[in-house]
């Protein structure tokens, strides 16, 4: 059976989704309505529920397997299925959550191998031991969370498989600049985002938690380096120059950085996190493209389509 974005505009759809996440909005007619956002291992859609009643926007909450018959149409430039027909799966239907997860292309043991690798690698002591240890802390959520909720690998080991990019494309770019310090490049990379794991609720479909929309994954990331280094009896310039490096990672005040890069590895971590987060959205977009023809608009690239040339492979 196709799964959901294998199916073109116009054809008719009949399976199981899982629903990523409901909102409820009122239509201009005065009546409630829900924007769904169904998912399957091929990616998400959206689809809306018109006219609903309370138990139904009970009975649609994100978590929940529905089955649906409807149309995939194009909206605006963006697909969005039409729903016909839609039901809570039941136990009968022999269907679970792990069956729609959009995960990582590579295995959480293969993220976990390369990232203890890296660590291996560092030289400085403090620097290691930082980040040996806050990685074993949080390491089973490390392995599953998704880097974030929306935009930028957000499934299953999205934000291991994020990390390990990363950390591949700082390898290659060290190599042409052997003036950039590897440990505290690598150790910013592999931490800049660990403190997710507290601010997001988990890998199926991820909210905020209260720490993270009242602290965000910055803060809390920048408060464990202190507390680990206060635990192992670090003291000293690393802490604190591996601190400004997790908390300039946003690169500019307006994008929720709260220090802009001072230190020449901060600019260069803000920079390979921006290109990796960017590849992520136009591959995963451009999937969805056929040669020849203009994707949706991406939002955070400026609200741009972008094209699939046709001598593409």
């Amino acid at each position: 059976m196709k799964e959901i974005l294998e199916h073109e505009v116009g054809e008719h759809v009949d399976l199981f989704l899982l629903i990523k996440s409901a909102t409820k909005g009122i239509a201009s007619n005065g009546k409630p309505f829900l924007t769904l956002i169904l998912q399957d291992k091929s990616g998400d859609i959206e689809a809306k529920l018109w006219d609903i009643s309370n138990e139904q926007v009970k009975m649609y909450q994100p978590e929940t397997i529905v089955r649906v018959a409807g149309e995939v149409h194009n909206y605006r430039g963006r697909l969005q299925l039409k729903i016909r027909q839609i039901r809570p799966a039941s136990s009968q239907d022999g269907v679970s959550v792990a069956n729609f997860l959009e995960t990582a292309p590579i295995s959480k043991e293969e993220i976990s191998s390369k990232i203890t690798q890296y660590i291996f690698e560092m030289k400085n002591p403090n620097i290691q031991r930082i980040s040996r240890h806050l990685v074993k802390k949080y390491l089973e959520r490390f392995l599953e969370y998704p880097a974030a909720t929306k935009n930028h690998h957000e499934f299953v080991s999205g934000l291991g498989y994020h990390v390990v990019s990363m950390l591949d494309l700082a390898k290659a770019i060290a190599e042409l600049y052997p003036s950039l310090d590897r440990d505290l490049l690598y150790a910013g990379i592999i931490l800049h985002d660990l403190g997710k794991v507290i601010e997001l609720s988990g890998p199926v479909s991820a909210t905020y938690t209260i720490e993270g929309n009242l602290l965000g994954h910055i803060t809390i990331i920048v408060n464990e380096i202190a507390k680990t280094a206060e635990e192992l009896g670090i003291h000293g310039e690393e802490v604190v120059v591996l601190q400004h490096v997790v908390l300039s990672h946003h690169g500019k005040l307006e994008w929720g950085s709260p220090k802009q890069p001072m230190i020449k590895e901060a600019e260069i971590l803000h920079m390979i996190d921006n290109l990796d987060a960017k590849m992520n959205m136009l591959d995963r977009t451009l999937k969805r493209v056929k040669p020849g023809e203009f994707s949706e608009r991406i939002f955070p690239l400026d609200n741009r389509s972008f094209y699939k040339p046709t001598f593409h492979s």
